[in-house]
């Protein structure tokens, strides 16, 4: 890197420390407090789609804020710029990238999707790749992954191929072979693949993918970019950009580490690529880096972005700081996936060891879930009838003869259940003795109504 660059983030000497300093770790009654706002009397086992931020880091954020409007002139010259680069010391710490000006703090995984996928779309545009030259991802990619390669990709000439994974998966190998398939067929007929998209954690439904192992094979079978989709990743499974080895890497800070919403950083490993990359909203900062255009975009609100150290505090209130967090969360929704699968005869949707913070876990047969309306129709009239807050998920058997079965039938629906810090053992007993009274009571989700 330039002296430039250098001057604009290499926080060399300042370590950022994982791990909790704290003689006395938080205690229960303190962590209740931190997500005493939470809507009383509701199950919430549904943190991997918006997070949860604690009570002294909306503290935290309103400070910021207040700052600003007290006096922006003075926020904007003396502190924003400084703010920004203190919280992108801190994850390039907690990502184990070499320099920070690799890391960009941007609102979520969907704007890095558009950044990566612009400059694909744009090499294209510009004859730099050739007509039909390939996108390879998986078949269960985020659908705004989907789009953008929609709207900035196809539309310039790229062809997309779709990995498809069975479900339920039993091993990461089968992952593997699968991905193999799609990038040979990206590359028959003399094609190149210009980028792989692999998520590090799927979303719907849920599994945790080998994804330095993917990385390593798109190298070997020369794909010309990496881009990994990890906004589940942060805070529910460790995460090393070096070892992992992408091009580009994108985690949510507001699903598992705790930020308000909306905040995610876009890791852009240097290269001579890293001239090519920009922000799709552009100000007066645009071509000096993608870091320092991502640092204004405008007059908005950046205090998300600048809470990042507060929340790297507030894990380390934890035994075994973020690690510890992590892994007692795995731990517990294993048990609790066991759990609710027992009690319902059914299954899990990948072994607890392809599991992170979120555990697919079978429905029982007799619900009679045949489509994804038969699934909103349950997930509303649970929430409705009993503040239960869950994601469920329709999975079509493609093949009848080696689907899941339960007593009485075919396994077609499953719930993501996940767990967080705030959650109780309790909640998840609510959601089985729910689903367990639909069950006795012989109501299918054609019967419910959720007014």
């Amino acid at each position: 890197m330039d002296s430039d660059h250098r001057e604009n983030g290499d926080s060399t000497h300042n370590h950022v420390s994982k791990k909790p300093k704290l003689s006395a770790f938080i205690s229960e009654e303190e962590i209740r407090r931190e997500f005493s706002h939470h809507q009383h009397g509701i199950a919430r086992i549904n943190n991997g789609s918006f997070g949860s931020c604690p009570t002294s880091i909306i503290a935290a954020q309103k400070e910021w804020q207040l700052r600003f409007l007290q006096q922006p002139d003075d926020f904007y010259f003396n502190h924003l710029r400084k703010g920004l680069l203190e919280s992108r010391t801190v994850v390039k710490e907690l990502i184990n990238a070499d320099y920070v000006d690799e890391v960009s703090l941007i609102d979520n995984a969907t704007t890095a999707a558009a950044i990566v996928l612009q400059q694909i779309g744009r090499a294209f545009a510009q004859g730099k790749f050739q007509k039909g030259d390939a996108v390879v991802m998986l078949h269960c990619a985020f659908q705004s992954v989907k789009k953008s390669i929609q709207a900035y990709v196809t539309q310039s000439g790229g062809s997309v191929i779709e990995v498809q994974l069975t479900f339920p998966l039993n091993s990461k190998e089968e992952i593997v072979s699968e991905f193999r398939k799609g990038l040979e067929k990206g590359k028959s007929n003399g094609r190149h693949v210009r980028l792989a998209i692999i998520d590090h954690i799927t979303s719907m439904p849920c599994v945790v993918v080998p994804v330095a192992e993917l990385v390593k094979i798109c190298r070997q079978e020369g794909v010309d970019q990496v881009f990994v989709d990890a906004a589940h990743a942060i805070g529910s499974v460790p995460v090393d950009v070096k070892e992992i080895g992408a091009d580009f890497y994108v985690s949510n800070l507001h699903k598992w580490f705790f930020c308000p919403p909306s905040v995610a950083f876009l890791y852009c490993r240097n290269s001579p690529l890293s001239s090519e990359v920009h922000h799709p909203v552009v100000s007066h900062e645009y071509g000096n880096g993608l870091a320092i255009e991502s640092s204004w975009i405008g007059t908005r609100d950046y205090s998300s972005q600048l809470v990042i150290p507060s929340v790297l505090e507030f894990v380390n209130r934890f035994e075994d700081g973020i690690e510890g967090i992590m892994t007692r969360n795995h731990d517990n929704v294993v048990q609790m996936g066991e759990m609710l699968a027992e009690s319902w005869g059914t299954n899990l949707g990948a072994p607890p060891d392809m599991c992170a913070s979120m555990i697919m876990v079978g429905l029982p047969s007799r619900l009679c879930i045949t489509s994804e309306k038969d699934t909103e129709r349950l997930r509303s009239y649970l929430r409705v009838h009993h503040g239960i807050e869950v994601p469920l998920h329709y999975q079509a058997p493609t093949d009848v003869e080696c689907a899941p079965r339960d007593k009485d039938g075919l396994i077609t629906g499953y719930a993501r259940i996940s767990h967080q810090v705030y959650n109780s053992f309790d909640d998840y007993f609510k959601f089985r003795d729910a689903i367990n009274q639909l069950v006795e009571q012989r109501r299918t989700c054609k019967m419910l109504f959720t007014e």
